[in-house]
């Protein structure tokens, strides 16, 4: 049942930002109680503002809290999950607010630069990408936001739009103007990779949470890649007639296909899931090295430069060093630029389009 009292905390995104590390984080605290499916994507996948009070709380409590929080204890403190696409979708967070006004919201950001070859690389460890030149990909966005060169495998074409996704100043704006700046916490990358132990601890302020001892902030930042092509689709981004047997469990919880009787010990889907687990690590191997040249990252860098110096006036945060071109050896670039992320998210799957949930 929904209580306004509860306090609620949605990390937004952005991707490729640390966001699975803050989540794997907070789901280990004992006073939080985690979303089945680290991104359910539903608020940005159904629009509800529009929902009069009493329907959407029937619909959130049916289709959201039914679903994605089956389990929680009486005693959790505070409700989490962590869902890339809202900071993308800004607007339709409104309805958080109207159920719980105590809602928080965790913001984490990224120089562009490294940010959009991870995304572009797991994008095509997803299946959802296959141009495999991630200078190619980065021409194809607006062809691509016409409907054009997008892959069949892809979920959502929304996806492939890298520079929507490097936009990252105008989408906080949205943000903030939806909740407020006061109820936003703000991650940086960077702060994250040097001292991620801090960053939790101010993060358990901001949620009023006690601390809880972590010592573990370990992450697993290797890019990943695959041998084959086509078999990384056909397991990350089934075929419909193959999905009900191929689709991971994340897929089936959050499209509603997993039942607790399907999801038994010993069943047939739950052999079916460990053998595709198996298939995937056999097919993933080492991300290779993106390489830019100079010419793309001065392109991205005045495509996005008005934007970035907006994130800075919104953060309060110098971001002059985002606007530097070069790329010397042995520089964020060159180490981030391949796939790499404390946050590699699994399994991601945003929905195919915002479907208005109440006329």
């Amino acid at each position: 049942m929904i209580n306004r009292e509860d306090q609620w905390a949605f990390i937004v995104g952005a991707p490729r930002c640390g966001t699975t590390s803050l989540s794997r984080y907070l789901k280990g605290h004992p006073s939080v109680c985690f979303s089945a499916v680290k991104e359910p994507h539903f608020f940005a996948q159904y629009d509800l503002r529009s929902c009069p009070d009493d329907e959407l709380r029937a619909i959130v409590e049916r289709d959201y809290l039914q679903r994605y929080f089956p389990d929680c204890p009486t005693d959790a403190k505070v409700h989490a999950e962590g869902s890339v696409s809202y900071l993308y979708a800004g607007r339709q967070l409104e309805p958080i607010l109207r159920l719980w006004p105590k809602a928080r919201f965790i913001v984490a950001l990224r120089d562009p630069m490294s940010l959009l070859p991870s995304l572009h690389q797991r994008s095509r460890y997803n299946g959802d990408e296959t141009v495999a030149d991630f200078q190619r990909a980065w021409e194809l966005t607006a062809e691509r936001r016409q409907g054009r060169n997008v892959p069949r495998s892809c979920a959502d074409p929304r996806l492939l739009d890298y520079q929507a996704a490097g936009m990252l100043g105008s989408n906080l704006a949205k943000l903030f103007e939806v909740v407020g700046r006061e109820r936003c916490f703000i991650s940086f990358y960077d702060d994250l990779i040097a001292d991620p132990a801090t960053v939790y601890r101010n993060l358990l302020d901001f949620l009023g949470l006690p601390h809880d001892g972590r010592t573990d902030f370990s992450t697993n930042r290797a890019g990943k890649h695959y041998r084959l092509g086509w078999l990384q689709r056909a397991l990350k981004r089934p075929p419909v007639l193959t999905r009900s047997l191929l689709a991971s469990e994340q897929y089936r919880r959050r499209t509603g296909m997993l039942t607790r009787k399907k999801n038994s010990r010993g069943s047939v889907t739950q052999l079916l899931l460990h053998a595709r687990k198996q298939v995937l690590e056999w097919n993933t191997i080492s991300a290779p090295r993106v390489q830019m040249s100079e010419a793309l990252r001065r392109e991205i860098r005045d495509t996005l430069k008005e934007d970035i110096e907006l994130l800075s006036r919104l953060t309060g945060r110098n971001l002059d060093h985002w606007l530097d071109v070069r790329a010397p050896a042995g520089s964020t670039y060159a180490k981030m630029s391949n796939g790499a992320s404390a946050g590699d998210s699994r399994d991601e799957c945003r929905p195919s389009e915002t479907k208005q949930a109440c006329s």
